[in-house]
């Protein structure tokens, strides 16, 4: 029986060395060498990264300093303060202080401060620190974005993120694989996100548990890569272990420029066996026509209540989110400009751009898409995760609604309780920041525009 490439990764990882001392946890767990793989399996896999940021990682600091060591990988740890920044209040200041703290104390190379940061699942891409045939974890769920890229990338809690540094692997259970493929062409105004929005609206929020999600297909091979990113990146709304897509040119088109000639010749040395065997085994293989996939919308309270965009015109508005770990890239915001360009954000509803990095922000300068995006009457704030979690600089109050470019629209996920989260793409939540309620793209850009 062949593997799939969720399975080749994952052997190739275990048969690393990782720890001089893990052949002493149990001869009965001895991987070493390992010819195949099988799902169920436990693993002690080999990391490649290492990722926290400022909500998580305090936790594994805490847990990692109580074993008086240095860290095993400390060229592999990234360390990422975006949730909470900048620093909302005196607490959150303290959750970065604590990130700064330690990377300093052991020289941590990959730690980026307010100015230099992003939001980590977009910073980590642009900055080449993740590729094919990688294994990375996070102590983040939406870690599983790096998928994209052909690098098997998963959520991991705080203790497993701290017990990674010490050793520089991680236990993992072999998952199964449910393939999905994704026939014909896109409709207008249709991107990867409506293409997950319906995938999970199909197969539910646990329609996915811990099994590997592979998309593939002619459609997925002519997305371009910040809409591999957006589907990738939310696998785990379906409850999946992590998203994947094999790496083809588009893939190599966006590393090659952000790793050194050395490294990309090994990613495309690695990457000619990075696709599923044709005998590889799935769990389940579901097929979508893309053709019949409209602009859809995610409504309260679950990702996969999902309905058509036309289907939600007397849905009004308080807010408007443009960004986030899911669809801040530039490729989102020149969507959204699009919209937005010579129009107006509807005078009672309150439109927030947030580009995902500093690279973005100004690439969105250098394109007059913060112009666009001001002139509209929306307001532009610096990298952050801030609102999509409740955090800050965008909070909602009791009866509040909001459409948002994010990833989860669960109660209470904006703030209040009683307020609700809608869950869309970059050009239907411009078109609706123009109306002041939900609205199709097509109801705002004629023709000629």
């Amino acid at each position: 029986m062949g593997l799939t490439i969720t399975e080749k990764i994952l052997l190739k990882a275990s048969n690393a060395e990782v720890s001089a001392s893990r052949r002493s946890v149990s001869k009965k767990h001895s991987i070493r060498d390992k010819k195949n793989i099988s799902t169920g399996e436990f693993i002690w896999a080999k990391v490649d990264l290492s990722l926290g940021n400022d909500i998580t990682a305090p936790i594994a600091i805490s847990e990692f300093e109580k074993l008086k060591i240095k860290p095993k990988i400390a060229k592999k740890i990234v360390l990422i303060p975006d949730h909470f920044v900048p620093a909302k209040d005196k607490s959150s200041a303290q959750q970065a202080k604590i990130l700064k703290e330690f990377a300093d104390k052991y020289k941590i190379e990959h730690y980026y401060e307010v100015g230099r940061m992003g939001i980590e699942h977009a910073l980590l891409p642009e900055m080449g620190l993740v590729g094919p045939g990688n294994l990375i974890i996070g102590a983040d769920s939406h870690t599983c974005t790096y998928g994209a890229l052909g690098a098997f990338s998963t959520g991991v809690g705080s203790t497993d993120l701290a017990a990674s540094w010490a050793t520089g692997g991680v236990w993992l259970k072999v998952p199964e694989t449910i393939k999905f493929i994704y026939k014909g062409k896109l409709n207008k105004w249709v991107s990867g996100k409506d293409l997950i929005l319906h995938t999970i609206g199909d197969i539910g929020v646990d329609g996915a548990l811990y099994r590997a999600m592979e998309f593939t297909g002619d459609a997925i091979r002519r997305l371009d890569i910040d809409s591999r990113f957006s589907m990738c990146n939310m696998a785990i709304e379906a409850g999946g272990k992590n998203g994947i897509i094999e790496p083809d040119k588009i893939t190599f088109d966006y590393i090659k420029d952000r790793v050194s000639a050395a490294e990309f010749a090994v990613y495309k040395k690695e990457a000619k066996d990075l696709w599923s065997d044709k005998d590889a085994n799935y769990v389940t293989v579901k097929e979508y026509d893309v053709s019949k996939i409209q602009p859809s919308v995610a409504c309260p309270h679950l990702p996969s209540n999902v309905l058509p965009v036309r289907s939600l015109k007397k849905i009004n508005l308080d807010q408007v989110v443009i960004g986030s770990c899911t669809n801040g890239r530039i490729s989102d915001l020149r969507l959204a400009a699009r919209v937005l360009r010579n129009r107006k954000v509807y005078p009672h509803t309150r439109c927030i751009v947030i580009p995902a990095t500093q690279n973005i922000y100004l690439q969105a300068m250098k394109e007059g898409l913060i112009k666009t995006f001001v002139d509209a009457g929306a307001v532009v704030t610096t990298p952050t995760c801030g609102p999509c979690l409740g955090g800050h600089a965008g909070i909602l109050t009791k009866g509040e609604r909001c459409l948002a470019t994010t990833n989860r629209n669960f109660v209470g996920r904006m703030g209040d309780l009683e307020s609700e989260v809608y869950l869309s793409n970059p050009a239907v939540a411009a078109a609706s920041a123009v109306k002041g309620r939900i609205a199709h793209p097509d109801e705002v850009v004629k023709k000629n525009d």
